[in-house]
């Protein structure tokens, strides 16, 4: 299990949770279990996320893989200039 920090505006698809457990060991399978779990929060990963683990930010990095035990939060993928 993989704990998950819903950064801001994302918590509103888990019933206000900010921390949630899913399974999975790499990016994907974490993008993918929370959207089976939640299902409000899959047309946002569909947008695009960006996944911080262990304080370094990841964005598609699909087979980037997920230690028990890390640090990871979900954020919504912010453009900018």
């Amino acid at each position: 299990m993989v704990k998950v920090r819903l950064w801001g505006t994302l918590r509103q698809w888990t019933d206000g949770q900010q921390d949630v457990d899913v399974e999975g060991q790499t990016f994907k399978q974490v993008l993918d279990n929370l959207s089976a779990a939640y299902p409000g929060l899959a047309p946002q990963i569909k947008r695009g996320v960006s996944l911080a683990v262990d304080g370094v930010i990841y964005r598609d990095a699909w087979f980037q893989p997920i230690a028990p035990g890390a640090e990871v939060v979900l954020m919504p993928f912010m453009k900018g200039g």
